[in-house]
């Protein structure tokens, strides 16, 4: 590697920026009947793609807590929360800038749906699969920017 290929990749590491921590919620059910698994999907207000609750943290709350709130707000739906694992994704933000995400995700059980919360009628909901929820929210790689990468749990 020469000297100025060498210097303009640490350039670039130095002004790579780490990613942005969200937390969100995996919320699922167990179809009482037949003992099946659903899990809840929604679209995302911004561009429809099918996505899980998620947010930014939140003062004085706890990553689980902030991933429940979450589920509430945009799904209107209560939960228990336990820890699953993390995945990054990019997201532009208003201002055009592309940032990297972390979202630290929970496995949440619904107990409770609302009739009534936050965000309804901005947004879709649907309870899936295992499987069609995976089919759904596989970014696609032909676009510029790079799918979401799974991260073990911590």
């Amino acid at each position: 590697m020469t000297l100025f290929a060498r210097l303009a990749s640490d350039v670039q590491l130095m002004f790579r920026r780490p990613p942005r921590q969200q937390y969100g919620a995996l919320c699922y059910r167990v179809k009482k009947k037949s003992g099946e698994v659903e899990v809840l999907l929604m679209t995302s207000r911004d561009t429809g793609r099918w996505v899980i609750p998620k947010g930014w943290p939140m003062t004085r709350k706890c990553a689980h807590e902030v991933a429940m709130q979450e589920a509430f707000e945009e799904a209107g739906v209560v939960v228990e929360p336990e820890t699953l694992g993390a995945y990054t994704y990019p997201k532009v933000l208003r201002d055009g800038v592309q940032v990297v995400c972390k979202v630290q995700v929970y496995a949440l059980e619904v107990t409770n749906m609302m009739k009534n919360f936050k965000e309804k009628g901005e947004r879709r909901i649907e309870w899936v699969s295992f499987d069609e929820a995976a089919g759904r929210v596989r970014e696609s790689t032909d676009n510029e920017i790079p799918a979401a990468k799974q991260i073990p749990a911590e």
